[in-house]
């Protein structure tokens, strides 16, 4: 495997800038000239568009940037790729994070690419979902399968933890999950419920679906929505998550809904619409006892016909608890047990109006409770 000491990034033909390792292996990054004539920031808070070299001041991210580090997989995506990595005869540990990203190349999710591209798996196509389901516990339990290129190839580049595939089923763009270790079969058919009672709460969502199985009550789907199909035609939007926005480390409670208010004020404009869905996200996160909402849990699109960012859709809403028992992202500093106190002043300070937040929380509460029996 060629090693690499720097790589170009393109936003679809475009060249955005160039990534080289620095000597105490930080990542610098350097906007192309013709990008700062024409492009736009890729990282508004970290990258504004300037003539400079960046240096990241912070570690989290194995040296780089957040933005470049949310084309990288975390937790199953990473440990397919190290397995990867070692049945072609090469020590995880000896390639650069820049390694990592040029294997990533163009599949990575939202709409930056890397070149040179690394290829490393060949073309495997396995469309059983209760196969790839039965080989990622394989993965998982440290077994051998004989489908790791399949499976490499389908969710390599994915984030989060649970085992999932990347396939196009009927025309659209799935994200399809698998129960993680210690957890049941009815995984897929608890999240589904959740998503119909997100969106029933008034959170916006792309589509969600049920795929059936025959070792189990179903598998979770979700639409993605970093790629936009227009006729034959398939458009890559760029997207970043908090963490990578803030520069924030997701595995630790390092967040507060307040900030994320903060922030979708600041990046939509103070856009009404979007406001009030974060504002719903943390109301159902509370009350549907979904306390794994970490930094990379909620995203942002940028639109680059209106030159503004939108909150994207929602995502990973399902039920569940931490090691350490308490919200990852607090709820006006309360992390343990927040409720209706909280939500309201996460509102308030928000500038939004009492009344439509103390309406915002009973009806979520109350459809929660209906449809989940919470």
């Amino acid at each position: 495997m060629k090693r690499n000491k720097s790589l170009q990034v393109y936003f679809k033909e475009q060249l955005v800038g160039t990534l080289a390792i620095t000597v105490n292996k930080n990542v610098a990054f350097e906007y192309d000239d013709n990008w700062l004539t024409k492009g736009f920031s890729i990282s508004p808070f970290s990258l504004p568009l300037e003539k400079k070299v960046f240096l990241p001041q912070k570690q989290y991210f194995d040296g780089l940037f957040g933005v470049f580090a949310d084309s990288l997989p975390d937790a199953w995506g990473r440990l397919l790729l190290d397995r990867v990595l070692m049945e072609n005869g090469i020590k995880p540990a000896d390639i650069s994070v820049i390694d990592r990203l040029a294997i990533i190349g163009s599949s990575g999710m939202g709409a930056l690419r890397y070149f040179p591209e690394q290829i490393i798996t060949a073309e495997k196509t396995v469309l059983d979902l209760d196969m790839l389901a039965s080989e990622s516990k394989k993965v998982l339990e440290a077994e051998y399968t004989q489908e790791l290129d399949a499976l490499y190839k389908l969710a390599g580049t994915s984030g989060g933890a649970r085992p999932k595939v990347m396939m196009e089923i009927d025309d659209i763009d799935w994200i399809i999950k698998f129960p993680d270790r210690g957890e049941d079969s009815n995984a897929g058919k608890r999240e589904y419920e959740y998503s119909l009672c997100a969106k029933e709460c008034g959170i916006i969502m792309t589509q969600t679906r049920l795929f059936p199985s025959s070792q189990c009550n179903g598998y979770f789907g979700i639409e993605r929505f970093d790629r936009v199909k227009t006729g034959i035609n398939i458009e890559r939007k760029h997207v970043l998550t908090a963490a990578a926005l803030l520069e924030l480390d997701f595995v630790q409670p390092s967040l507060d809904y307040n900030e994320l208010m903060k922030l979708t004020k600041i990046l939509t404009n103070n856009n009404a619409e979007h406001m009030e869905n974060m504002f719903r996200r943390a109301c159902f996160n509370v009350f549907a006892f979904n306390r794994d909402d970490h930094s990379k849990n909620f995203s942002f699109i940028y639109d680059e016909n209106t030159n503004r960012w939108q909150l994207s859709p929602a995502y990973d809403l399902t039920f569940s608890n931490t090691y350490y028992g308490e919200h990852t992202t607090s709820v006006d500093g309360n992390g343990k047990n927040p409720g209706e106190k909280e939500l309201l002043q996460v509102g308030l300070k928000s500038g939004m109006n009492k009344n439509l937040c103390l309406s915002i929380v009973d009806e979520i509460r109350d459809k929660v409770h209906t449809q989940l029996n919470i």
